[in-house]
């Protein structure tokens, strides 16, 4: 049996489509799980019932699980912490620990939301404190994962990008929602972000399945993060400028956003990536013009 099999968690999502895609341009064998859009092409699997990823590892025996599945929004997370927390960080005990009985790399991923956004940019050693309670799941699903296998992976990123099913899917594109009406709304020009693309995400995914298989020093902590620095305000003018619309009704707002409290700056540093040759980054206009052109009526 080929020692390229990928199961990938939460595929249905934003992420996990990029890297079900990514791994499928490859001579990996892939499975994508999700659960509530599950059909198609990927089976449901219930990641909060042990048994159910039992099963599905015994069947498809594979040699590497990317684990996309989680509940990435603080605010929802805020409103569910119980549901959150087997979510984020008791799945992915399970998840970690069994594939660390089986001898499967585990690639978890995690978010800059680990960091306070005091000192940017953050290293993979740099002291971890969270804001809000998203961040604090994140990190202990990171902690859970390391402590079954210091084999396994924790990919770290920031706020995510790209092909939608709904606009609301990305905090970044539902910015066009705002730009399409016409009263006047205020945004955010506090928190700055480095938004980046599911594609290039997936890449640097896909490249480190394939370097572990050749190099077992592949583990432990990595980021990646855009490289443009931009406040939800500065997003909305970069959306407004590709497709000509007019942003005069919306208001720059310099004050925190409401809700989860969130990190200022939290910028990641690539360089442990990019030390290996592993990385990939689209420029933010060219990215999100792709995005969200179907959205856009010509």
């Amino acid at each position: 049996m080929s020692n390229k099999r990928v199961l990938i968690t939460g595929a249905s999502g934003l992420l996990g489509r990029a890297v079900l895609a990514a791994f499928k341009r490859s001579e990996w064998t892939v499975l994508g799980s999700a659960f509530t859009r599950a059909g198609e092409d990927l089976i449901r699997m219930d990641i909060c019932r042990k048994e159910e990823i039992v099963k599905i590892i015994e069947e498809f025996k594979p040699t590497c699980i990317v684990h996309c599945a989680a509940q990435r929004f603080p605010d929802k997370v805020d409103k569910d912490p119980e549901g959150t927390l087997k979510l984020n960080v008791e799945a992915t005990k399970n998840l970690a620990s069994l594939a660390a009985d089986a001898g499967i790399t585990m690639i978890y991923i995690s978010t800059n939301y680990v960091f306070d956004g005091t000192s940017p940019p953050y290293s993979v050693g740099d002291e971890p404190n969270p804001l809000n309670t998203y961040g604090q799941t994140k990190l202990d699903g990171e902690k859970v994962t390391l402590e079954a296998s210091a084999g396994h992976i924790v990919l770290r990123i920031p706020v995510l990008y790209g092909p939608v099913k709904y606009l609301a899917e990305s905090s970044v594109t539902v910015l066009l929602e705002l730009l399409l009406k016409s009263e006047k709304k205020s945004l955010s020009d506090y928190e700055v972000r480095f938004p980046s693309h599911v594609d290039d995400i997936a890449s640097v995914c896909f490249s480190l399945a394939e370097l572990k298989l050749t190099d077992p020093s592949i583990q432990g902590i990595y980021h990646w993060g855009g490289k443009e620095a931009m406040t939800k305000y500065g997003m909305i003018s970069h959306i407004s400028e590709v497709f000509q619309l007019s942003k005069e009704h919306i208001i720059a707002d310099p004050n925190a956003m409401p809700g989860a409290p969130r990190p200022h700056n939290s910028q990641l540093s690539n360089s442990k990536l990019e030390a290996l040759g592993i990385g990939k980054h689209t420029p933010f206009r060219e990215g999100i013009r792709t995005a969200l052109q179907p959205w856009v009526q010509p």
